[in-house]
């Protein structure tokens, strides 16, 4: 299991479940999203997967058994999970996902007010083609059915014939026959009255639906009186569909698409947990939460212009607008060193009403129930972080270790070799600073050679003057730990002397299995109690160095085989290369998609498509090769 895995007791976390509508989030042992589901009782639909496997689909089967941990996201309606999901998905693209990774984004009603006779349609896309758009909308499902009520009430033709060129050739559709379109095709209806019932439906879609919801609900009624319950069961769903269609969303904000986060804070005496919503282009695409120990003294208005200081002048990305949750002492000062990091001008606000201040209330329940959740959890976490980095600062006698950064080299008998850095703060990963490297000076199998070459790569961007080159390696360790004794100590002792810095290096020992034994400082290999919080750390950090160099190399190898079997398929020239290995990760994940799914590629031809599926599903000796992973030495 990854570090990145919290301690996590499936029982007990299913027991924690809230029944309300939410979002989850499936990861596996390395901590990937692998799906994204929504929710309207969130206790109820998680369970679900942890049940009898029986009537579940052979893919969710497979799903289930890759899930070590689950996350999940509150929210005040069905309707915003939905958003929410969509957004999520199209962020991560998690792998059992794929029937939802359409790309084709919410759903438009266009009206061709353009046309001598308009018509109301259904649109995946909006463009300046003459006609009114209104949208976009969170379920298609529910357009749709507006789309027929629409059509029933206020009589509009469904056909795509071209008006007035075709008046008279067919004869009139079913639907004029029900009385459910004037027939305009046979110049039989009245093009005022027809234009004024077009209005009427823009008007609806415009927001002014009051009208239309009361007509529906008279008569509905009224054929509830009469015992026509066929006909009320289908004026109540046509009345719900309109009803969803209307009602406003808090997740996506149409009317305000810029970048802006949400932050809010729940605290219970020392502990507090900090909620951001993030919203770009206005729609919400995730969320993060930060545990803070804060002296119980401090009120909240310092705790957030802690937080708010400590977490954007380290993020890479800084929105134009941060909403928070009560006004900063110091938020002249804070919008101002904002700004200038950002080059743009940086707002700090306080919502008071509206679409705002009820998604910020959304931020801090959020928060309130990941307090109220993780208390003991918070305990356990802070114990394997920071007193874990104290074990070890103790047991190595430095005084304030935060930053620890640890290097591993990966090839196979020296080819492509890659060397990788993982830093972790406060005893966490710090993912934003991992860096990669390809080995450039050193053929073969040389691990010291091209860790040499890595350390030195490292720290000489440290000490550049050119800013570019130092962006991301101008801050130091303040221990260095080496997956190795006293060679790979050596090598960075000597590396830093070269270079005239002093960080303390500390090598991490195996024993003849290959697991951690103890730590080499100072030409002295010094034990420590495996089952300590320090040990597991050192675990921990050694195995993320070992995974990340080697999901780099792994990387580098699939892409070159993947390149050359798609190379040798006929019709597949270099942008269909390229557009095929931005769509799918590996030769497995592409062998598994339908001719369809290739064919929606941009470039793809349906022809194209067939020709790619055929190659790939060939049998015999024709068949296209395998491009999974090779063994990798470490």
């Amino acid at each position: 299991m990854s570090e990145n895995t919290p301690v996590f007791n499936l029982e007990e976390e299913l027991k924690k479940l809230p029944a309300r509508p939410g979002v989850y989030l499936m990861h596996n042992e390395l901590g990937e999203v692998i799906y994204v589901g929504k929710a309207v009782k969130l206790s109820n639909r998680v369970r679900q997967y942890f049940r009898s496997p029986r009537g579940k689909s052979p893919k969710i089967l497979r799903m289930v058994e890759h899930i070590a941990w689950f996350e999940y996201i509150l929210t005040d309606s069905e309707m915003e999970a939905l958003v929410l999901e969509c957004n999520l998905i199209k962020e991560y693209r998690p792998r059992y996902n794929t029937m939802l990774t359409d790309d084709k984004g919410y759903p438009f009603i266009r009206v061709t007010v353009n046309e001598p006779y308009p018509r109301v349609l259904f649109s995946r896309l909006s463009g300046r083609d003459g006609s009114r758009y209104f949208g976009p909308y969170t379920s298609a499902f529910a357009v749709k059915e507006t789309l027929e009520l629409l059509r029933k009430m206020f009589r509009i033709r469904t056909c795509s014939r071209v008006l007035p060129r075709d008046e008279g050739k067919e004869r009139p559709c079913l639907y004029y026959h029900m009385g459910q379109c004037p027939a305009p095709c046979q110049g039989l209806a009245d093009q005022a009255e027809y234009r004024e019932n077009i209005e009427r439906v823009v008007r609806f879609l415009s927001g002014d639906f009051k009208g239309i919801l009361e007509e529906l609900e008279q008569k509905m009624n009224r054929a509830s009186e009469a015992m026509d319950f066929e006909e009320a069961i289908r004026l109540r769903d046509l009345l719900t569909s309109v009803r969803h269609v209307a009602e406003k969303q808090k997740i996506t904000d149409m009317g305000d698409p810029s970048d802006r986060d949400l932050v809010a804070m729940a605290r219970e005496g020392g502990e507090a947990v900090v909620s951001v919503f993030f919203l770009r282009a206005g729609k919400m695409t995730g969320r993060d939460h930060f545990h803070m120990k804060a002296d119980p003294e401090e009120t909240d208005a310092e705790i957030l212009s802690a937080f708010v200081r400590q977490f954007y002048t380290g993020t890479p990305f800084i929105p134009r607008t941060v909403c928070l949750q009560e006004a900063l002492p110091d938020s002249g000062v804070i919008e101002d060193c904002l700004s200038a990091k950002k080059g743009s001008r940086v707002a700090l606000f306080v919502p008071k009403r509206g679409l705002k201040e009820r998604l910020m209330e959304l931020a801090y329940q959020n928060a309130e129930n990941i307090l109220k959740r993780d208390k003991d959890k918070i305990k356990r976490e802070e114990a394997r972080t920071l007193g874990a980095v104290q074990e070890l600062s103790a047991l190595l006698g430095i005084p304030g270790i935060r930053r620890m950064e640890a290097f591993d080299i990966s090839n196979i008998s020296g080819f492509e070799s890659v060397g990788s850095m993982v830093v972790f703060t406060d005893g966490r990963p710090k993912k934003n600073d991992y860096r990669k490297f390809r080995i450039k000076t050193v053929s073969g199998p040389d691990d010291y050679a091209s860790m040499e070459e890595v350390l030195t790569r490292r720290f000489e961007r440290a000490l550049s003057d050119d800013e570019a080159k130092r962006q991301g390696f101008s801050v130091l360790p303040d221990l260095l730990m080496m997956d190795g004794g006293k060679g790979q100590v050596h090598i960075a002792e000597a590396v830093l002397r070269k270079l005239g810095l002093d960080v303390p290096v500390c090598g991490m020992v195996k024993d003849d299995r290959h697991n951690t034994r103890g730590l080499y400082y100072r030409d002295e290999e010094l034990p420590i109690d495996r089952h300590s919080e320090g040990f597991k750390l050192i675990t921990r950090i050694q195995d993320e160095a070992h995974r990340f160099a080697i999901t780099y190399h792994r990387g580098l190898h699939t892409k070159n085989s993947v390149r050359s079997v798609l190379s040798s398929i006929p019709g597949v020239g270099p942008k269909r290369e390229k557009a095929l290995m931005r769509r799918f990760e590996n030769m497995d994940a592409l062998k598994q998609a339908t001719v369809e799914e290739i064919a929606g590629i941009d470039g793809f031809t349906a022809p194209a498509a067939a020709q790619v599926y055929a190659f790939l599903h060939r049998d015999g000796e024709n068949a296209a090769p395998e491009a999974g992973d090779a063994p990798v030495s470490d």
